[in-house]
């Protein structure tokens, strides 16, 4: 228990004056290590500040570099990026709208390409790369060739794509397994139907890519897998526009299991 003397109080016993004389050589000898040690480090950083400053230097070098490289070259060039993309992304979302076969065509290869004298996404990826982006212009430009039924240049592309967003990261998975499925890889497409599906949780992505991730396993001869699937959308997808025809789906599984 912690204990004090009161002041103007004197030992009055042997005992206690031997145990103040320890208390203070005890106390005594924190502060002679204290200065022990003080000095020690006095004298360390005296002969070696030169390589002190050195890595100081170093250091605020690296800092001061990154954040001014963020703020006066990664920061405008992306802006700059997004401003060369707007007529791209402009031909993209009129070639999604066209009803026209041969407009359509024609829209997207101009979100490639460019036109006007506008870069096309190919040009953004080129000249901005490492860019939000650029990032960004993959995943238009994979969508593109997908459309264009280009399937290798779209897998290309869209694996180059990384994102987390809530849609746009499991669709490029699902665009991947569409660009297997017309190449005739149909383990591969199962593969990115999958990923697809379990990279987010919501009511449009997940329920598709179940579906089209239970229809390649039936074709592929694996029912087990194939009625799993079936099953979850119907249980935990009800309003999704594949429940509608799933019970089809769980039947036909359901028989191929149990054969």
């Amino acid at each position: 228990m912690a204990t004090y003397n009161k002041r103007g109080y004197k030992p009055k016993t042997k005992v206690e004056k031997e145990h103040n004389i320890e208390e203070g050589s005890t106390t005594a000898e924190v502060f002679n290590t204290l200065d022990e040690t003080a000095s020690k480090t006095e004298a360390f950083v005296e002969k070696n500040q030169k390589y002190i400053f050195i890595i100081i230097a170093a250091i605020a070098v690296v800092v001061l570099g990154y954040l001014g490289y963020n703020e006066f070259i990664a920061k405008p060039k992306q802006q700059e990026a997004m401003n060369e993309m707007f007529q791209a992304q402009k031909y993209f979302n009129d070639a999604v709208n066209a009803t026209d076969i041969n407009d359509k065509s024609s829209l997207f290869n101009q979100a490639l390409q460019g036109g006007g004298g506008k870069y096309g996404m190919l040009d953004i990826i080129n000249e901005y790369s490492g860019t939000p982006a650029a990032n960004l212009a993959n995943y238009y430009a994979g969508t593109a060739y997908l459309q264009l039924k280009d399937y290798k240049n779209a897998v290309e592309h869209l694996s180059n794509f990384k994102s987390d967003d809530e849609i746009l990261a499991p669709l490029a998975k699902g665009n991947i397994g569409d660009a297997f499925v017309q190449l005739n890889q149909p383990e591969d497409a199962l593969d990115y139907y999958e990923q697809a599906a379990q990279l987010r949780d919501n009511e449009y992505t997940t329920p598709m890519y179940l579906y089209k991730a239970g229809v390649i396993a039936l074709d592929l001869g694996d029912a087990d897998k194939a009625l799993t699937y079936f099953q979850r959308i119907k249980e935990d997808y009800p309003d999704a526009t594949e429940a509608s025809t799933i019970d089809v789906f769980i039947g036909k599984a359901q028989v191929l299991a149990n054969k």
